[in-house]
Order: C-alpha cells, then structure tokens, then sequence
C-alpha cells in the first residue's frame, strides 16, 4: 500500500459564511469515492486542529451524504466577529480556503479511483 498526502483541494470544493463570530463551512466532494474519503478524514476535531493557532472555539460537525459534503461550525472563530478582528482576511472565504489546504493521507490506489470517477453535479460529468 502506498500512501500520499494530498490537500483536501485534489478532491473537493468549499463553501462558507460568517456570521457574528461563528464561520460555517461546506465541504463538498466531487464524487462518492471523494465523499467516502472526506467522511474517513475530516472530522470536527481534524478541522479543529488545523485551525487551533486562530480557534478558540468549539467545532461542529454534519454529514450531508444526499449532496456529498460534510458540514462544519468554528465558533469563536472570529475573534468576537468580523468587524472588532484585526486579523487580515478573518472571514469565512479566507478561512474556507484554508481548510482546503488541510492534507490527509490516502492510499494512492483510492486516489486515483477518487480523480477517476466523473464529478457528479448540476453540471454534468464533465471536469
């Protein structure tokens, strides 16, 4: 078995909003072979610790398997809300992102099944 280490954006997309102090991630995957794969990895306390050095707060977490994604809430992620941060590029697109950045380790051969399979969506199987 060999194993590599990809970031989360080889296999899936995001979506996010900000409200008060709270960012609310969608984390969607491409296909069912992604989606198995996001489910294995990506847990609330993975994403809390890819955000641990900005979040303070708890994270929730909601498989969503009728539309292939996995739903997050970082609470306290802002730092008491957008507009009182200073941090640069504090709001949910930044830090969505950022979670695409996160690497997990797969096996190579559930990779390339994963960048095989057609991306399913509204759009057709195309690219």
């Amino acid at each position: 078995m060999s194993v590599v280490r990809i970031p989360l954006a080889r296999i899936a997309h995001a979506r996010s909003g900000d409200k008060a102090d709270w960012v609310d991630f969608g984390l969607f995957a491409w296909n069912e072979a992604g989606y198995a794969l996001l489910q294995r990895e990506v847990s609330a306390a993975r994403v809390q610790q890819h955000f641990a050095p900005w979040l303070p707060g708890e994270v929730d977490a909601w498989p969503l398997p009728n539309i292939l994604a996995l739903k997050f809430v970082l609470k306290g992620a802002l730092q008491g809300g957008g507009a009182r941060n200073l941090r640069l590029d504090n709001l949910g697109k930044a830090m969505a992102a950022a979670l695409l950045r996160l690497e997990i380790d797969v096996d190579a051969a559930e990779l390339d099944a994963v960048l095989a399979a057609p991306r399913v969506g509204w759009w057709g199987d195309a690219p």
